[in-house]
């Protein structure tokens, strides 16, 4: 690591948080691969530390929340339970909040599809929240408990479910014709116009565009539990305090009031020892 100048940790971070991959990085900057997983552990430490410190008494108006499916080393249905308990293989749900106002991504945690990870999800955004916001969430039960256990009446919350067609035509790949949608009131007085999923929906192909090893049918999926909850910590800081959204014309964070300032990876890449 020491061996790296800051230029150069920048040129990695910039090419892992554009879609490449750890192997097309070696190819194009000739920094051993060893080196680049030890980058992304490190730094990924580092952005999620800086997350903490920096993302709180948000004043958001709405946020919106979802789960984003990957896989670490094999599919679930393809990992043995050794492989599973041993090198925690297996689907891995990262868990998202995003407020569509700023296009802030308030919080993630990289976990299994359960109530468990509901339930830490929402206690990590409410716990970044100065005031009441309006909630939507699919339809998954896990939510509303975790609503209901977490953020109590000291909140607005409905469920957008879609509703789909029975045509089995659909490819392989690509779920069925979505015919469309109910909006269910859970907790507080929602507006109906305001319930909504489709900003945490077009964020969820930002991360799989953005994230290599979340990319479909290849190889480039983590094989490492560890590097994926990091590198997933990095793109994420870096999207929030980085990149300057197309709509907004400033980073998320800026918009959210967090910073004035356009921050760089190299002023992130600061912060590490």
């Amino acid at each position: 690591m020491n061996k790296l100048t800051i230029q150069e940790r920048a040129t990695v971070i910039r090419g892992l948080v554009e879609g490449n991959s750890i192997a097309s990085l070696v190819r194009m900057t000739g920094i051993a691969k060893t080196t680049i997983l030890r980058l992304i552990v490190d730094f990924g430490k580092v952005c999620e530390d800086f997350h903490d410190e920096k993302v709180r008494n948000l004043k958001s108006r709405l946020i919106q929340m979802d789960e984003v499916w990957a896989f670490i080393g094999a599919k679930d249905r393809n990992a043995t339970p050794e492989m599973k308990k041993e090198m925690q293989w297996g689907d891995a749900w990262t868990w998202t909040a995003i407020d569509p106002d700023s296009k802030l991504m308030v919080s993630w945690f990289v976990g299994p599809r359960t109530s468990d990870s509901a339930h830490d999800i929402m206690t990590d955004v409410a716990w970044r929240l100065s005031n009441r916001v309006q909630l939507t969430t699919d339809g998954l039960a896990a939510y509303w408990n975790a609503a209901i256990n977490v953020l109590r009446n000291n909140v607005d919350y409905a469920q957008l479910i879609k509703i789909y067609g029975l045509d089995e035509s659909h490819g392989k790949y690509s779920p069925p014709q979505c015919i469309g949608i109910e909006k269910k009131p859970r907790i507080g007085n929602p507006d109906p116009d305001l319930i909504s999923t489709s900003y945490i929906e077009r964020s969820n192909l930002t991360v799989r565009m953005g994230i290599r090893r979340y990319t479909r049918l290849t190889n480039a999926h983590s094989k490492k539990f560890q590097n994926h909850v990091a590198m997933t910590s990095i793109f994420m800081t870096c999207y929030n305090w980085c990149r300057i959204h197309q709509t907004l014309k400033v980073t998320p964070a800026m918009a959210a009031g967090l910073t004035t300032e356009l921050f760089e990876i190299e002023d992130l890449l600061g912060f590490l020892k």
